[in-house]
């Protein structure tokens, strides 16, 4: 059989294998002097790994499922030509499965003196700061019988920010806004909304819209029309206790909430409305405030990267003492939360009158898909049992929602996919109605 590479290097000096150096080590003990003087020269002509300058560039932010390129520049300042391998490490949820050790680990040659570059790919499966662990490098001599091996730390922080999948559903939104607002339909009357113009009246006209100052200095009835009233304030207030971490499908209920109130801000801030952000449980854990326009959404979409559900019970007096605070005047209060019965009970309507005094209060909250599905199921026993439990789960939760809307409270009840553009059309249903 014929001998190639190492091996065939080894039987040229004649060695005699007897053992691997403990773990963290590469070579082979041998016992012959030429194969010793080969392995100490191999390991003086490996380059040191730590005088070798490592720093980094590329992006610091992504959505998540989108990838992020994290480039590393590797100098070799020594007299020895670099050989090495090189493993680029990252928290485990900066990789989808699987996928690591393609992205993470790179081959490299430097001659001396010079540079080199390699990029790292990201692409996290998690919200949040991702932050870089270490950069371990493996220098090899030219006959790659011993090597040098070393860390060094290269700090580097990637954001991952929440998809914003629903601004698909933009579009469609802005296109009812603009009706709402007069630019592509007839201006509607609604309390509290902005005088607008006069027109003539038509048969079906809400009587109670005639000026009658206008009409008696012409020869026909004239009608005042309305549009929504801009420039009005709404507060999103995330609730992020425990009832927030409760997976819906393969993520937590509070990322389909951030889905939705990124929707939301969207919406409300092209209609002229300014949009703050609560995050509560025991404690403020996200607020933004005061943001123009053309920032609230990047202000919201970063605050929102780092937020995770607390396990711990939502304080309801702390939230709404807050809330109150943020919004001192008349404002919507769009509250993402729960519909399960023990929380909102015990919790939010001892509290609730408080809002809805003073404000225009909206909840939204996440339904399980999977309690539908149960509730449709029959063909056996077990079916039957669970189409029973699902049925009952739906009964308490209407029951829920019910209660919250004798307070005045409108309720958006929808499923991860179908939160979103169902929140958007209850907005747009304030704004027409003139509740805003």
């Amino acid at each position: 059989m014929a001998l190639t590479g190492r091996a065939a290097l080894l039987a040229a000096l004649g060695s005699i294998p007897v053992g691997i150096l403990e773990p963290g080590w590469t070579g082979i003990l041998a016992v012959n002097g030429p194969l010793a003087l080969a392995c100490a020269c191999d390991f003086a002509l490996a380059a040191p790994v730590r005088r070798l300058v490592l720093t980094r560039s590329g992006d610091t932010s992504t959505r998540l499922g989108e990838t992020a390129d994290v480039t590393l520049t590797i100098t070799n300042p020594s007299r020895r030509m670099l050989r090495a391998r090189l493993r680029d490490a990252w928290p485990p949820s900066s990789w989808q499965s699987g996928t690591e050790i393609e992205s993470s680990r790179h081959r490299i040659t430097i001659p001396a003196g010079e540079r080199r570059r390699v990029t790292t790919r990201l692409r996290p499966t998690r919200r949040g700061d991702r932050q870089a662990d270490r950069v371990t490098i493996r220098s090899y001599g030219p006959l790659g019988l011993f090597s040098r091996q070393g860390a060094h730390k290269v700090p580097w922080t990637v954001r991952v920010l929440p998809p914003f999948t629903s601004r698909k559903h933009l579009p469609s939104k802005l296109a009812r806004l603009r009706e709402l607002d007069g630019r592509t339909s007839v201006l509607t009357r609604g309390e509290g909304t902005e005088f607008d113009s006069l027109r003539e009246y038509v048969p079906g006209d809400d009587t109670r819209s005639i000026d009658w100052r206008a009409t008696a200095r012409q020869s026909t009835v004239a009608v005042r029309t309305w549009r929504p009233e801009r420039d009005r304030h709404i507060l999103l207030v995330l609730d992020t206790g425990r009832t927030s971490a409760g997976r819906v499908g393969d993520a937590p209920r509070l990322d389909a909430s951030l889905d939705a109130a990124l929707l939301l801000a969207a919406l409300a801030s092209r209609a002229g409305d300014r949009v703050d952000l609560l995050a509560h449980d025991r404690r403020v854990r996200a607020r933004v405030q005061g943001r123009a326009a053309g920032d609230v959404l990047p202000s919201l979409v970063n605050a929102m990267a780092t937020l995770e559900p607390e396990l711990v019970e939502t304080d309801a007096r702390a939230l709404t003492a807050t809330a109150l605070r943020a919004a001192p005047r008349r404002s919507l209060i769009v509250l993402f939360t729960t519909l399960d019965a023990a929380p909102v009970e015990e919790g939010l309507l001892p509290v609730l009158p408080q809002l809805s005094h003073r404000h225009t209060v909206l909840v939204a909250a996440v339904a399980d898909p999977h309690i539908a599905h149960m509730a449709k199921a029959r063909g056996n026993t077990d079916a039957v049992y669970e189409a029973a439990a699902a049925a009952q789960a739906q009964s308490e939760r209407q029951r829920t929602a019910e209660q919250l809307r004798r307070h005045g409270v409108t309720v958006v009840d929808a499923t991860p996919e179908d939160l979103a553009p169902a929140l958007a059309d209850a907005y747009l249903a304030l704004k027409a109605a003139g509740r805003l």
